[in-house]
């Protein structure tokens, strides 16, 4: 199909999507941190699955999942940025209409099973702290199993009605994609007809679905910070409090800058458009860069055991 303005009222063959609108004289050099933070983040999240699967002493709930976390990370960037490098490099703006919406549903199942997974490992916490002497028995590797399960079903459900929607949906006013990515909004307001069903299903998504999360990491929270307090000293309060540091890092990197891009793409009207395509980069690449990062330095069973396995090859 042409690079043109308009499509049939049926679905189109491909979509174009303009990478960042107003900032195409700086792709090239937007692409050089984004290839940073993407090399980042799949060395950081391959090397923690690989530490973690070398060092039986580091086989708990709390480095399962972090290895889910790491396995998310790693597809959840991967879906978009192969694709951002070649509108980037290339100027390769178009997408097979097929090809769109596996993207979309890729980048929105892949985010709800990380918002999963971060409430699991507040779960883990949570039982680590509060009620340390049956952690074993809670949390075994059989229930762990059952919880990440739960973790990707409920993430391939839930976006499911995104893909449905999208697909039934008539495109009859441009193929043409102000995005750099195929995001769930950034296509349904391409539709033609009242999808007003598909908006209210998106908010859905935020504020029964992740805010949801958010409530009952804060619960876990409030009731670990609670514990924590009513230890008996200094340094036993800090030492439990350093093991979760770094979930509380990862949750602050993760949900602060998507629920910024997800209510400035339906409120910010106001918002500069390559403003709000910028930060809907960042929210999928930072996180996955960041969080490696944050659980190497955080947490020093992963520091020692790397450090371990970085001398015995230097032998």
């Amino acid at each position: 199909m042409s690079d043109s303005n308009t499509t049939s009222s049926t679905n189109p063959s491909t979509f174009i999507l303009l990478g960042i609108p107003g900032l195409e004289g700086a792709h090239v050099w937007i692409s050089i941190p984004f290839c940073a933070m993407y090399a980042i983040a799949i060395m950081g999240s391959f090397t923690i699955m690989f530490v973690i699967k070398r060092e039986p002493s580091l086989h708990e709930p709390m480095y399962y999942f972090l290895c889910m976390l790491a396995l998310t990370d790693l597809v959840l960037c991967t879906s978009i940025l192969p694709k951002i490098l070649s509108i980037f490099w290339f100027n390769s703006r178009e997408i097979d209409f097929s090809a769109c919406l596996t993207q979309m549903y890729f980048i929105h199942c892949f985010v709800v099973m990380e918002s999963g997974v971060f409430v699991a490992m507040a779960l883990d916490r949570y039982v680590a702290i509060c009620h340390p002497l049956r952690h074993s028995t809670i949390l075994t590797s059989h229930a762990v199993a059952k919880i990440g399960l739960a973790v990707a079903v409920r993430g391939s459900l839930l976006v499911l009605p995104y893909l449905i929607l999208a697909r039934k949906w008539p495109y009859c006013r441009t193929n043409i994609i102000p995005h750099s990515y195929c995001e769930h909004i950034a296509v349904v307001k391409l539709a033609c007809g009242d999808t007003r069903v598909s908006s209210y299903y998106g908010l859905f998504m935020i504020v029964c679905v992740r805010c949801l999360d958010v409530f009952f990491i804060a619960v876990s929270y409030t009731h670990i910070l609670r514990a924590i307090f009513n230890l008996p000293t200094k340094d036993s309060r800090l030492k439990a409090f350093g093991t979760c540091s770094a979930h509380l890092s990862a949750i602050f990197v993760f949900y602060v800058p998507h629920l910024f891009s997800a209510l400035t793409h339906r409120y910010g009207k106001n918002v500069p458009m390559h403003f709000h395509i910028f930060t809907a980069n960042i929210y999928l690449l930072v996180p996955p860069m960041l969080n490696p990062i944050i659980y190497g330095v955080r947490t020093k069973q992963i520091q020692d055991r790397l450090l371990w396995l970085i001398s015995q090859k230097r032998k």
